[in-house]
């Protein structure tokens, strides 16, 4: 389901109305949370949290007028989905997230790859998704965002 908006508020603002009061609560724990340098804009036509053009020039390899993305969220048919691609690209960060999930959520975790799906919206484990932003530099995802391109090639 795309994003309805081309701006981040008009995404905030345009969200259904089940939607909008977690959607809007889990944008601003990323918000609070987020590390300097990153920053919330529209990412591949959804919400998206990137390291901009003026940090990483290069943008993304598979579209470089992209920003670098990092974490997104987006309103699907039957969850709300987090994606976040450190835990996505660092073992060590997948390994705390899985093992760390249980303490935070009565919830099975719901997740593949970089996604995290939240199907009972009142039972999102907002603390826990605030540390996991912390987690990741910028610096630290561009090394390991290069060093996985370069292996890949």
């Amino acid at each position: 389901m795309k994003a309805n908006g081309k701006t981040v508020k008009e995404i905030l603002t345009n969200l259904p109305i089940d939607r909008a009061g977690p959607f809007n609560k889990l944008h601003d724990v990323i918000l609070k949370n987020l590390p300097k340098g990153f920053e919330a804009a529209i990412s591949y036509g959804g919400l998206g949290y990137v390291v901009p053009h003026t940090i990483y020039p290069a943008g993304y390899h598979c579209k470089p007028s992209e920003p670098l993305p990092f974490a997104g969220i987006a309103s699907q048919k039957h969850s709300i989905n987090f994606y976040h691609m450190g835990i996505y690209s660092d073992p060590k960060l997948l390994e705390w997230f899985v093992t760390e999930y249980p303490k935070h959520s009565q919830q099975k975790l719901d997740m593949e790859k970089s996604c995290v799906r939240f199907k009972k919206l009142d039972e999102i484990p907002y603390k826990f998704i605030g540390e996991l932003m912390k987690k990741m530099s910028v610096k630290e995802w561009i090394n390991i965002y290069e060093t996985n391109l370069k292996n890949r090639q």
